[in-house]
């Protein structure tokens, strides 16, 4: 197994933490990644690191934080995906410290989180995280929400990636080069766990499509959706690169006929 696959099926998201700050060496290392995560768009995203208690934060489904980051994106064409993608880079490298999160979009006091955060006018905050060492035993409210959506339960590749057209799963013998990498979209996290990506490999590109369904898209948060995908988009991005290809990334929707929930996000070209 590759080490990126064995990070992302060893993650979990955390709502139970130690009590513990952040040991400044931790902070050091993660102030410094924020500054210089990209992702494929260069759309730029916004990392602030905010302090609970200094700033009055909390969620009712997290105990134990002492800190928490804002995602920030200005109002652009994409900026879902690439805050996603950029989201999720971040949330691995932190996994990699030994510190863990959760994408928190709609349990909170949104007005206060963007109101510590600097949120400027034209910009979005779709999300924020605490970050923290997890706690010994998860809470029994966290371990009722996990087994609420099936935290840890995913769709079969074959439900996720399509051979040259909508629904038709692709043969093992196509799957066979892009496999890792395939494993590592099906592991992605996404709100409720909906898996709401679907990938049509076609011709040496791999068309992603958002697979929408209906109450996550908001003015405050933007698509959701569309953030779950540039986060399985990050995992095949990154899997295919330390597989040791030089994957290309663009937005060039070949016009295939999908379903009506179904939206072109973009592709990869490996």
């Amino acid at each position: 197994m590759s080490e990126l696959l064995e990070l992302i099926k060893s993650r979990k998201s955390v709502r139970s933490f130690d009590g513990r700050p952040l040991a400044a060496a931790d902070r050091e290392r993660l102030a410094e990644y924020m500054s210089a995560v990209t992702n494929p768009f260069g759309i730029p995203v916004r990392f602030v690191l905010l302090d609970a208690a200094e700033n009055g934060l909390s969620s009712p489904v997290i105990t134990g934080e002492t800190l928490y980051v804002a995602g920030i994106v200005a109002r652009v064409p994409g900026a879902e995906t690439a805050f996603g993608y950029a989201f999720e880079k971040l949330v691995l490298y932190a996994w990699q410290l030994g510190i863990g999160t959760t994408w928190i979009a709609g349990t909170m006091k949104r007005e206060t989180f963007e109101r510590a955060a600097g949120l400027r006018e034209g910009e979005i905050m779709p999300c924020v995280s605490p970050l923290g060492y997890p706690a010994s035993r998860r809470s029994l409210r966290e371990t009722l929400m996990r087994k609420g959506v099936g935290a840890d339960a995913r769709k079969p590749v074959s439900e996720l990636f399509y051979d040259r057209e909508w629904g038709t799963p692709l043969p093992e013998e196509k799957l066979r080069p892009i496999a890792d990498a395939a494993e590592m979209v099906r592991w992605a996290p996404s709100a409720v766990n909906r898996q709401p990506w679907r990938i049509i490999v076609r011709d040496g590109c791999c068309h992603f499509y958002e697979a929408r369904s209906k109450g996550f898209s908001g003015e405050k948060t933007g698509d959701l959706q569309k953030i779950d995908t540039g986060i399985a988009l990050c995992h095949f991005v990154e899997g295919l690169r330390e597989l040791g290809n030089s994957p290309a990334v663009l937005v060039k929707d070949p016009g295939l006929s999908v379903p009506e929930n179904a939206e072109y996000v973009t592709s990869v070209q490996f």
